[in-house]
């Protein structure tokens, strides 16, 4: 997944950036609510892990705005406030989860798994498709009933695309999911080797290639 996180405590923001990226996702953290707000137009994720404790403006103000303008995104809010009436008021605000200060990353990452089944209409761990099968929670791969041995940028590119089955990915939509802010620019063709890694790996149709639009996961195959 790719996260945003907006948490202004400098030390818990890193501890949490680390811990999800250490799980294999890709993750942005802010410290106020503004510079959450630009990164959202900008980019694509697939949850947020909002503070309420936030300089300035409150983080339940920032989630109603969102709400308001259409931002769809799950939201897991992760707060120290753990009164029933803030958590009522925050799900009524329009967040899909409520999580309380302190937590374990083992935990905040289930929740944000879970939020992302509801999000995409799954209610299996696994995601199956043929004779492929992705484990999101240990971040193994099958095929076939064999694990397959991926590199995490090779995973986090095969997860991309079992998120979005039916759909068709520009080079510059794969790659804003695949690399965070902090990284740098990816070298030109480092898309192309992973994807060539894929086919070899898993199957030579696994990824296809539509011609002048992007990248596409492969029809379901039931056998080699």
């Amino acid at each position: 997944m790719r996260l945003l996180i907006l948490e202004d405590d400098a030390q818990l923001a890193d501890a949490l950036g680390t811990g999800l990226r250490q799980l294999g996702h890709v993750v942005d953290c802010f410290p106020d609510g503004a510079r959450a707000d630009a990164a959202l137009g900008t980019a694509s994720y697939d949850a947020l892990v909002l503070d309420l404790g936030l300089p300035g403006t409150d983080g339940m103000v920032w989630l109603r705005r969102w709400r308001q303008r259409g931002v769809a995104l799950p939201v897991l809010i992760l707060t120290a406030r753990d009164g029933l009436e803030q958590r009522v008021a925050g799900l009524d605000a329009g967040a899909d989860d409520y999580l309380i200060k302190p937590m374990s990353i083992e935990e905040l990452a289930a929740r944000l798994r879970a939020l992302l089944r509801r999000a995409t209409g799954r209610s299996q761990s696994e995601w199956v498709h043929g004779g492929l099968r992705y484990d999101p929670s240990t971040r193994q791969v099958y095929w076939l009933d064999q694990p397959v041995e991926l590199t995490a940028r090779e995973t986090a590119l095969l997860e991309i695309l079992l998120k979005h089955p039916q759909r068709v990915l520009s080079k510059t939509q794969l790659q804003e999911q695949m690399y965070d802010w902090s990284g740098g620019e990816p070298e030109s063709n480092a898309l192309e080797v992973h994807i060539h890694h894929l086919r070899r790996k898993i199957h030579p149709a696994v990824v296809r290639t539509i011609r002048g639009l992007g990248y596409a996961l492969g029809p379901a195959r039931e056998s080699a």
